[in-house]
């Protein structure tokens, strides 16, 4: 039974995460913020039109590393506070203090930038040999020489970031406080609704009626808000498409690419291959979930079931710690300590509760430990998010040590890689240690659904249909409810063909995904995951050189583009057969599927 969510206040404080290692409080926070903005105006007086020469390019740079590195655990506080509690008064006064703060701050430090890149182009190569701990950043300063603007006109856009990432926020306070769920009835009998309910429980709801009635209230809930939304990103899309047209980028494709380092050809590809080649084997699968269940038809709705509810095993956060270390215990004793620590550090928020984010994810601020947000429900696939998340963590863990703080992020196309691993990992373990195929089939339908339908198809198709909207900002138009209803529900009928209906409330499902917000985002995953496929296949093969390699590209970090660290992995990424062999993985993982369901049925 779903329970309605308690107020944060009413949570067990040791299912949240502590963020005394960042501030030990709301004051201290206040102060460092102030302290800052103090020594970002020192440091404008001390080095703003001082840099002629390779020494002083360097003299710079350390500066405002050790100046970054303070804004860091700032920044991080007021996020992690807010998301949490998106309804906490304090924490979204916090947040708009931060965020009027930071706009002052890079307005300032603007200039930083725009001195550098006006340079002579030899004298940042000079600094580049004197420097190895400054190379990797002056040539990606280097590569953006082209579409930096007036020294002034980055000033005033620095100074007016936060506004930039109000469409984000008013998405966020639409969602998570202004929209408010009534409880559903099925049969006379009423259950609780919310957001982290649904898309942590009522999803995947075996009762076929409570599934839907689930489905069609909170599809109703949305419809209400979809004007406000549709308006909300399309402020956001506007944006993009003049910043990518003042910046001279042939197109907003190419703008928002860049700073991930891989060229179109990489982006288009993963989704038109995937588009097409996936659909068969995913269409398999929905007509093995109708069987199964035996459903007259299969809804959108029913897409996230599982395929045997019946073995479906309940876990604790305690208990996760085991699966979790037998699964990633391969990776090394660091690695492993990490995970310890994370658990008795208090690293993770396993609450739910009113007001909390959706969905899950990691922050793994430089010079400190990372935090990994999740809302636990006890569901045995949750070893598989957290698993996630903890190789977000075990990337930026080994990542953060070993680079500066501005080479320590890679590519965006490169971040989910380490991530989908962990949970490649986590299924090949548990995999191994059983014959019974009831379990078996059990891990392989989570591999599924868990890991491949969320990261190979939700994400995808929030990719095809990011592209579509995208091509209408590029040649000028907007958008609006109508249109992106009308754009998701193309993009879903045709992937899923007749083999699944796709009722009334599928469309509007791009409602509820953050990343639109956040540039060029939901491709990544398939581009991740297509990297961990074959990765997690080379470690099976060939054990611990792999392993030993797979941590190197962690610990690169930023230093190489996504095709170095790919090839770093023993990975081609500039041609299409890994993409082709993850597809045909996932064809074999549902052709096993079905071969074990006869099996099962047939004793």
């Amino acid at each position: 039974m779903v329970k309605s969510l308690p107020a944060r206040s009413e949570v067990n404080v040791e299912e949240t995460w502590d963020l005394q290692s960042l501030f030990a409080s709301d004051e201290a926070f206040h102060e460092s913020l102030g302290s800052l903005q103090q020594e970002v105006d020192t440091f404008e007086v001390n080095y703003k039109g001082k840099t002629e020469d390779a020494a002083s390019v360097i003299e710079l740079l350390e500066a405002y590393a050790e100046l970054t590195e303070k804004f860091v655990p700032i920044g991080t506080y007021a996020s992690l506070k807010i998301s949490t509690d998106q309804t906490d008064n304090d924490a979204q006064m916090l947040s708009s203090t931060f965020g009027s703060a930071a706009a002052k701050v890079n307005s300032t430090l603007s200039f930083v930038t725009s001195e550098l890149l006006a340079l002579p182009e030899e004298t940042l190569v000079q600094a580049m040999k004197d420097s190895d701990e400054f190379k990797v950043y002056l040539e990606k300063l280097i590569r953006r020489k082209k579409h930096q603007l007036h020294p002034e006109v980055e000033k005033t856009l620095a100074a007016y970031s936060s506004t930039f990432n109000a469409p984000y926020g008013l998405y966020n306070t639409t969602k998570m406080v202004d929209m408010s769920f009534e409880d559903f009835e099925v049969d006379g009998e009423s259950y609780p609704l919310s957001y982290v309910s649904f898309e942590g429980d009522w999803e995947a709801e075996t009762d076929t009626g409570k599934r839907r009635a689930a489905f069609d209230a909170f599809s109703a809930k949305l419809k209400d808000y979809q004007h406000t939304t549709a308006k909300t990103y399309d402020m956001q899309l506007q944006m993009e498409k003049t910043t990518s047209d003042l910046r001279g980028y042939e197109s907003i494709f190419d703008y928002l690419l860049f700073n991930q380092e891989v060229d179109r050809s990489l982006y288009n590809r993963q989704i038109d291959l995937i588009t097409s080649e996936l659909a068969p084997h995913m269409r398999k699968y929905a007509k093995l979930l109708q069987k199964a269940h035996g459903l007259e038809k299969m809804t959108f709705a029913d897409l996230k079931i599982s395929l045997d509810p019946t073995y479906e095993p309940e876990i604790t956060v305690e208990e996760s710690k085991k699966y979790i270390n037998d699964a990633l215990g391969i990776m090394g004793e660091d690695y492993l300590e990490m995970i310890e620590r994370s658990y008795s550090e208090r690293w993770i928020d396993f609450a739910q509760n009113k007001g909390k984010s959706t969905g899950a994810f990691c922050s793994s601020p430089y010079g400190n430990h990372p935090y990994i947000l999740i809302s636990w429900t006890g569901r045995m696939n949750e070893v598989f998010v957290l698993a996630h998340e903890l190789g977000h963590a075990g990337h930026f863990y080994n990542a953060n040590r070993e680079q500066n703080v501005f080479n320590a992020r890679p590519s965006l196309y490169f971040i989910e890689a380490p991530s989908t691993m962990n949970e490649m990992l986590v299924a090949n373990h548990l995999l191994s240690n059983s014959k019974d195929p009831k379990f078996k089939r059990w891990v392989i339908s989570s591999i599924v659904a868990r890991t491949y339908y969320h990261n190979f198809v939700t994400h995808l198709l929030e990719a095809a249909y990011q592209r579509k909207v995208y091509e209408r900002i590029d040649s000028g138009q907007s958008v609006n409810a109508g249109i992106l209803n009308n754009l998701k529900r193309g993009v879903l009928e045709e992937f899923w063909g007749d083999a699944v209906d796709i009722n009334e409330g599928a469309e509007l499902t791009w409602m509820r995904q953050p990343h639109y917000y956040m540039g060029l985002y939901p491709y990544t995953y398939s581009a991740g995951l297509t990297i961990s496929t074959q990765v997690s296949k080379r470690i099976l093969e060939e054990g611990q050189p792999a392993v030993d390699e797979w941590l190197e590209v962690l610990k690169a970090g930023g230093t190489k583009s996504p095709v170095e660290l790919s090839k770093m992995a023993g990975i081609d990424i500039t041609t299409d057969q890994p993409l082709r062999d993850t597809i045909a993985y996932i064809g074999e993982l549902i052709d096993e599927l079905e071969k074990l369901t006869e099996e099962i049925e047939g004793n």
